[in-house]
């Protein structure tokens, strides 16, 4: 077994830095959706993929991945977007165990509603610290970390779909 590669001083201190900083973000947009539209970031995000999407719709397989999230996580999501009436899901007439995300019209005035109290908040925390220079930089930063967890993040969520496929 190999010696872990521990972390520098400095290193300890940017990662320590950096998970207090998005888990800050994460709360300061998660309450403000929550107090000013009734809604999580979870929703926000299905809703707003949606309405990017082709007619509004998109196969919900589609949208898991776009939504960075599970096929059973986002059911779930789905679901009480549904019972608020802000996506209708849609049997797909080729594929009996495939099934279509659609945003309603009434979803799609949730969202209206709710994106410039969002777009305020993300502008305020994170985009107003920052200047033009470091903006660019955490673009790069985040691309690097994306690109790199991507293909082990795809394989995870894939295993847990398949898990949860087995139990039901």
């Amino acid at each position: 077994m190999s010696e872990p590669r521990w972390l520098s001083d400095d290193e300890q201190r940017v990662w320590r830095a950096f998970t207090a900083a998005v888990t800050m973000l994460r709360g300061h947009v998660e309450s403000q959706l929550q107090r000013e539209a009734g809604m999580p970031q979870t929703y926000y995000e299905v809703l707003v993929v949606l309405s990017e999407a082709p007619g509004r719709t998109l196969r919900m397989s589609e949208l898991a991945e776009k939504c960075h999230s599970s096929r059973s996580r986002l059911s779930h999501a789905v679901a009480r977007l549904e019972a608020n009436g802000w996506v209708r899901r849609d049997t797909c007439g080729t594929d009996k165990r495939g099934s279509f995300a659609r945003l309603t019209d009434r979803g799609f005035a949730a969202l209206e509603a709710a994106a410039p109290g969002h777009v305020e908040a993300v502008r305020e925390a994170l985009f107003d610290a920052l200047t033009p220079d470091q903006v660019e930089a955490l673009g790069e930063i985040a691309d690097a970390i994306r690109n790199r967890l991507r293909p082990q993040c795809a394989a995870a969520l894939e295993a847990a779909d398949a898990r949860l496929d087995q139990l039901a």
